[in-house]
């Protein structure tokens, strides 16, 4: 995936002609009437999605952006596909990075939700990445217990991606969650094989953080809209420490995103692998 070009002008157009602007919510993801995931972003049975080089991207860059699509956290999805996307790509590929290759999950809570995860493809063009994102499920579920499954994003960057990034060149991408609670500490294997169709182990939090930061940088932007939120950031400085960026104001999401991958990518040369083991960011 990823052979096609980020084409600011065709987005507008497309966008304009596609009500973003004025369509609400539940019109622009249709399958929220729907009440169900989208076909091709149920996880079971995925294999690997990949980030691969082509005559379009000879570097691919890979970047994860896992949302939290439980009860308070729906609006992202809504602001990036009104005007955030966007910002996020342009300001990505005007600061340097020509070869972005961005996958969008959404994330719930495994042991409440009927979907939490589903997950898109590495993609580079406009319309491809405002296809995945609107075929996104903003199901608003989640429970009262004390977390959401971004310990889901961490598992299935670690074991159901390929990059031609990290086999070829020994680069990491990058992996963003993006959220307001903190992350339940435990995933089963029973719920692995439920999500996924296959899974024998059962994994904590940080073993799978731990997984997930041998191919990619891994960040959570922490967005502070109310008291739990506060709360629940700290246990997310205490766990990622500098790669947890707080934020008040979740429309700032596009813009801590496109600035950690502008920063990440000029420090480390990008091609320079003890450059980008070495940086320090923030």
């Amino acid at each position: 995936m990823g052979s096609t070009r980020y084409d600011m002008d065709a987005r507008f157009d497309r966008a304009r002609k596609m009500g973003y602007a004025s369509k609400s919510a539940g019109e622009i993801f249709t399958q929220n009437a729907k009440r169900k995931a989208h076909e091709s972003m149920n996880p079971n049975g995925i294999s690997f999605r990949e980030a691969r080089d082509s005559s379009v991207h000879p570097n691919s860059f890979p970047i994860i952006l896992g949302l939290d699509v439980t009860g308070s956290m729906g609006h992202i999805p809504y602001n990036l596909i009104q005007e955030g996307l966007p910002k996020l790509m342009g300001g990505i590929i005007q600061g340097g990075v020509p070869d972005a290759a961005l996958l969008f999950m959404g994330i719930g809570d495994h042991e409440c939700d009927n979907y939490p995860l589903q997950v898109g493809q590495f993609e580079s063009g406009d319309e491809e990445l405002d296809m995945w994102l609107t075929r996104t499920y903003i199901e608003s579920g989640g429970g009262g217990n004390a977390g959401e499954s971004y310990l889901l994003a961490w598992y299935f960057a670690a074991f159901h991606t390929r990059t031609d990034a990290f086999e070829k060149r020994n680069q990491k991408g990058l992996l963003f969650t993006v959220g307001d609670e903190p992350c339940l500490k435990t995933l089963p294997a029973s719920a692995i094989r439920e999500i996924m169709g296959t899974g024998q182990q059962t994994f904590t939090h940080k073993e799978l953080l731990e997984e997930a930061r041998k191919k990619y940088e891994v960040y959570h932007i922490s967005v502070l809209h109310s008291d739990q939120a506060i709360r629940a950031d700290r246990g997310w400085k205490e766990l990622l420490g500098q790669y947890c960026v707080s934020i008040t104001d979740y429309r700032d999401v596009p813009y801590v995103i496109k600035e950690i991958v502008c920063k990440r990518y000029k420090e480390a040369g990008y091609g320079d692998q003890q450059g980008w083991n070495q940086i320090q960011i923030l």
